[in-house]
């Protein structure tokens, strides 16, 4: 009989212990469904906050909504570009360059769990762009257009990523252009490079072997981000500027003619488009 209740006993201990168990990840479920709700909550107030221009509140938001909930991916893009809204263009303040920062770092959090997320990809060329453009930063521009490479890898259709990439190569061509003349003008009071006038040799040589790759490259993405888009105007502009860098690396009288000439027609043409978008009645 004592064998029995013993038994029984057991039985009766490992049921407790079962449900006990059960009770315990229904718990958990429980309580970790409160947290997801909890997250899109905070998501939802932080995106309210940011649509009324409230960025440092919907930073915190974002900021516990992530806390609560690790895998709302739009809590971290939130919270990134909100970090970006943040971030004053070319202020060396070291909280503002902390922001620009944490923008980095929260964009490339995304990227580590989703190297194809398009919306990081390019808020990480973005921010990187306006961090590398003031104070002049070559690393930070670079950086910014391998996430334009990468946008142009995973969705070759999109006319932007070869419009920036075409930017940034203008940007760095020209910087380097004008500190060359800049250089040259100091070192020779007396008969200056005015603006227009080609480069001496020693100078173009220089300047065609370090930037006639960047400058080709950019012409090319200019030219593929027209085909896609017809009627860019902007990239028309830049393609303007980027045939004058041309027009500076060539040794050919007659090459740098054709290129200023091509540049010249590129002004025209979207002078043309932009009276075309402005006649054009709004819905």
């Amino acid at each position: 009989m004592a064998i029995v209740m013993t038994n029984a006993s057991c039985a009766a201990r490992s049921g407790r212990l079962r449900f006990a168990s059960i009770l315990a990840v229904l718990l958990a479920f429980s309580a970790t469904g409160c947290e997801k709700l909890k997250a899109r909550d905070m998501l939802n107030k932080g995106v309210q906050s940011y649509k009324a221009q409230q960025y440092d509140r919907s930073v915190e938001y974002f900021k516990q909504a992530k806390s609560l909930d690790p895998s709302l991916v739009n809590a971290q893009l939130y919270l990134a570009t909100a970090y970006s809204n943040l971030y004053v263009d070319g202020s060396p303040a070291p909280d503002n360059v902390e922001k620009g920062n944490q923008a980095v770092a929260e964009f490339k959090e995304v990227l580590r769990v989703n190297s194809k997320n398009l919306s990081a990809i390019d808020g990480l060329g973005s921010i990187l762009y306006r961090m590398g453009g003031q104070p002049f930063d070559p690393k930070k521009l670079e950086e910014s257009k391998s996430y334009h490479l990468q946008h142009i890898q995973i969705s070759p259709n999109d006319p932007e990523p070869y419009y920036w990439v075409g930017v940034i190569d203008w940007l760095l061509s020209f910087r380097a252009n004008v500190t060359m003349r800049s250089e040259f003008n100091s070192n020779s009071p007396k008969k200056p490079l005015k603006e227009g006038e080609p480069l001496p040799d020693k100078l173009r040589e220089p300047f065609s072997g370090k930037y006639a790759q960047v400058i080709d490259e950019g012409i090319e993405k200019l030219k593929k981000a027209i085909e896609l888009r017809p009627d860019y105007d902007d990239a028309m502009a830049y393609l303007n500027l980027l045939d004058r860098q041309k027009a500076d690396e060539v040794q050919s009288a007659d090459e740098r003619n054709k290129f200023l000439a091509d540049a010249d027609a590129l002004i025209e043409k979207v002078k043309e488009i932009k009276q075309k978008k402005a006649e054009k009645p709004t819905a």
